[in-house]
């Protein structure tokens, strides 16, 4: 049973909720957006370019594994306390990671941050479908499209003048007062159903599912890198990997309050917009991680200047994220929205593996708007498809399932496409490059393009040759992007479009408490 708390009804205290959950969105989209500009900055300070892929790997693979965990707690335990503690856990980490001093302590402290992070977004999401209905959702999702639209307008902008003025630690310290302030609000305005009984949590289900995803990571991330892929390391890790997969399904069908009810997936719209979620995050987060590269080693411009440049997507994406929203409350359909923004992505991402060291940047622009107007139709929408077919008391887990597979695509996509960057990078130097040169460069000479300090400085000829072969593999990577990001246009045409829910999720459950009927909206 839960202790019913009223709905709050008025639209001044709405008002302060929406605020509230407004700046923890945007503490976490923040942190993806302000992070990036500084990535090369952070390589030539602490060294380790190889290692530059886990700096993004790292809070991800968090984020992923603990996701799940962070929606099954929200339903058991109530959506504050665990907002609450996952904005905490976030600050606490974002403070270690400036303090790094080593590119193996930031990597630690990312993924600490990643486990709060990987609260952050999802109970942001679950308490919204809390609150507002189906219907309504679309036009208050899109507001949070404007959030992260505002993040990533400010994000690499403020990444890049922190970077360039004070220091790239303060990327991470900027979460601080953020943080404290979304801290403060959420417990004084926010006022939810908080559950009572006893509930027995799948503490080894949970261990089961971190395992294997860990395993499955780290084939993708050493396989043909650091091992072969015919080695014990990589056998050994893909053969545990299975095995903990088939251990945490063997463990969910077992346990009464299981972390992902795999019930779940009897519904096919779970089935079709994880898979979508997948799909979208593998070449998404494997690719523009890539894009603030291109644009400070290729095109030569500044970390502000190359947030600048990033401008283009984010006005894409905000722009859809918004329209769409707006559209779905109006009409109450969403099918449309995944298959254009989907196809849309496949453009765009098509357009930006043609982009090279001579490429006008008009064209580089428009192929960021392109691909972040698809992005923006697609990721929202997909949350209240499934949040519209499930029950509230599977609603945490239901969304934390569905942001899972798009962070577990992601995970996977940036180990991939960071493998497949690497190893054509060394291809393209020995391609451009005389053979000593190439050879130096691939081998004991890698620190000399381990930062952008250190490729100015190669003679002209051999630095010339550099950036064409970054701006060969980047290209590359984009174009990996392309066929990945065309099976999320197939499958968006199996996604099922359900009748949008006209009351609130939560109305639900109190009038079930209760024993009295609730009426269709919250004024």
């Amino acid at each position: 049973m839960s202790e019913a708390v009223p709905v709050v009804t008025k639209q001044r205290n709405l008002g302060l909720i929406f605020t509230a959950l407004m700046m923890t969105m945007l503490l976490a989209a923040l942190d993806q957006t302000i992070v990036s500009t500084a990535l090369p900055t952070i390589t030539s300070d602490l060294g380790g370019l190889n290692e530059l892929s886990w700096v993004v790997t790292a809070y991800l693979l968090a984020a992923t594994a603990s996701t799940p965990i962070w929606g099954k707690l929200s339903d058991l335990y109530g959506r504050k306390l665990m907002l609450q503690s996952a904005v905490a856990i976030f600050v606490a980490a974002s403070a270690l990671a400036g303090l790094s001093q080593s590119m193996a302590q930031l990597i630690g402290t990312r993924a600490l941050q990643g486990i709060g992070g990987g609260g952050l977004m999802v109970l942001v999401m679950a308490v919204i479908a809390d609150i507002v209905s189906p219907r309504e959702r679309g036009k208050y999702m899109g507001l949070f499209g404007a959030v992260f639209g505002v993040a990533s307008v400010i994000g690499p902008l403020l990444g890049g003048l922190f970077t360039e003025h004070l220091s790239w630690r303060w990327v991470f310290y900027v979460n601080i007062p953020l943080g404290v302030a979304a801290f403060l609000v959420l417990g004084a305005v926010l006022h939810l159903p908080v559950h009572k009984q006893k509930h027995r949590i799948d503490w080894l289900g949970a261990v089961f599912m971190v395992t294997g995803t860990v395993m499955l990571l780290l084939v993708a991330v050493w396989g043909g890198q650091r091992y072969p892929w015919a080695s014990a390391q990589i056998v050994g890790l893909a053969v545990g990997g299975l095995v903990a997969v088939a251990a945490f399904i063997w463990q969910e069908l077992r346990h009464p309050e299981p972390v992902v009810p795999l019930s779940m997936f009897r519904l096919p719209v779970l089935r079709v917009a994880s898979a979508m979620g997948f799909v979208v995050g593998f070449a998404m987060f494997g690719s523009i991680v890539y894009l603030s590269i291109f644009m400070q080693v290729v095109r030569g411009a500044s970390p502000t200047s190359a947030g600048l440049q990033l401008l283009p997507l984010m006005l894409g994406l905000l722009i859809t994220s918004v329209v769409s929203g707006r559209l779905i409350t109006r009409t109450g359909r969403y099918k449309i929205f995944p298959i254009l923004g989907s196809g849309t992505a496949t453009v765009g991402l098509f357009m930006l593996s043609r982009c090279g060291v001579d490429t006008d940047i008009w064209f580089v622009w428009l192929s960021a708007f392109v691909l972040g107007t698809g992005l923006g139709g697609v990721m929202q929408v997909l949350v209240i498809a499934v949040q519209n077919n499930v029950e509230h008391k599977q609603l945490g887990a239901a969304t934390s399932t569905t942001t899972f597979f798009r962070s577990i695509g992601g995970s996977f996509g940036t180990a991939v496409f960071g493998a497949v960057w690497t190893a054509q990078l060394a291809t393209e130097l020995s391609k451009n490059l005389p053979a000593e040169v190439a050879a130096q460069l691939n081998g004991a000479g890698q620190s000399a393009i381990a930062s952008i300090g250190g490729i100015s400085d190669l003679p002209g000829p051999i630095r010339d040759g550099v950036l064409l072969s970054f701006a060969n593999s980047i290209d590359q990577t984009f174009l990996i992007a392309v066929p990945v990001m065309l099976v999320a246009f197939v499958l968006s045409f199996f996604l099922k479009e359900v009748p949008l829910k006209t009351k609130p999720s939560i109305e639900d459950e109190l009038a079930h408490d209760a024993g009295v009927p609730v009426p269709e909206t919250v004024d």
